[in-house]
């Protein structure tokens, strides 16, 4: 479908995610806050988190974090604890993580895909959201949503695309199950979505050049350099050939390192030169740079289709 492809990047204005921002020398900062300041962009207008530089893993870092942040010491060394009985009880990256979000669902679904209040999953689903209506979403596409966890952009996905039009996969069944209340609470049965747990990412049971839009929001910031791999390695077939897939990735420009087994690092050129193994053009998406969100954005097209 034409209209799915992707349009040019928007720079338009107004007030982001409900929020004002206030400038200074240091930077942008929002208003009425103590908050350290983000970067300035270098083309003006919204505030961005500063790149990962430093090695989260660290000794280090951890200890200066720690000295900082003392009431964070506790719940580290709770999870730092978890993450050692996960990894000596499991085989592979996908079984300890879904262990993880089935610990994590059971306290709080929000919690676990992020979010630790409402307001906050309300806000970082509309910007998901808006951000890709600005890039080309149509209602008339079909689009595959990797990782689509409780549906916090999710909900306004299904919304907004024509019945029948969304598909989200997530590999724990028990942030689906609190998917299926989020589609109750939104009232959006009718719209009649797809929701499909999965044990690995090669799509083998959907059909081929299918979805027009392909879209993995805070996926791989939780996954090892093995389990992108094979998405990108599958995800192509799935794809139309004017089809994008827009990911996130926690991006740092020093070390590439990982934090216990759940958080990953890469620097952007590592996973450009992934997709390219697999035929794709990537597009590091400057603009979501400037929006409150400590991730960075890649987009990809088939090299056929550019």
């Amino acid at each position: 479908m034409p209209g799915c492809r992707a349009d040019d990047l928007f720079g338009g204005v107004g007030t982001f995610l409900g929020q004002n921002f206030r400038w200074s020398e240091k930077g942008w900062a929002k208003a009425n806050s103590k908050v350290s300041h983000w970067a300035f962009d270098r083309h003006g207008g919204w505030p961005r988190f500063p790149t990962v530089k430093r090695t989260r893993s660290s000794v280090v870092h951890q200890a200066t974090y720690a000295f900082k942040n003392p009431h964070k010491i506790v719940p580290h060394l709770r999870r730092l604890a978890r993450d050692t009985w996960f990894m000596l009880r499991t085989r592979d990256h996908v079984a300890y993580y879904r262990a993880v979000m089935r610990s994590d669902t059971a306290r709080d679904p929000g919690g676990a895909v992020g979010s630790h209040t409402h307001k906050r999953w309300l806000a970082l689903g509309r910007m998901q959201f808006d951000y890709l209506v600005e890039h080309g979403l149509k209602p008339e596409c079909r689009m595959l949503e990797i990782g689509c966890g409780n549906l916090r952009a999710g909900h306004l996905f299904i919304d907004y695309l024509h019945t029948g039009n969304y598909y989200g996969i997530d590999i724990s069944p028990d942030i689906l199950m609190a998917a299926q209340d989020t589609l109750i609470e939104h009232g959006l049965g009718d719209k009649l979505p797809y929701l499909t747990p999965v044990r690995d990412l090669r799509f083998a049971f959907l059909p081929d050049r299918h979805f027009d839009v392909v879209h993995a929001h805070s996926v791989f910031s939780h996954s090892p350099l093995h389990v992108i791999e094979e998405c990108f390695a599958h995800v192509g077939r799935v794809m139309k050939p004017n089809g994008w897939f827009d990911f996130t990735f926690d991006r740092t420009e020093g070390k590439e390192h990982q934090v216990l087994r759940e958080d990953f690092y890469y620097r952007t050129e590592t996973l450009v030169a992934l997709a390219g193994k697999y035929g794709f053009t990537a597009t590091f998406m400057e603009d979501w740079e400037r929006l409150p969100h400590k991730q960075s954005k890649i987009r990809l097209t088939r090299q056929s289709a550019t």
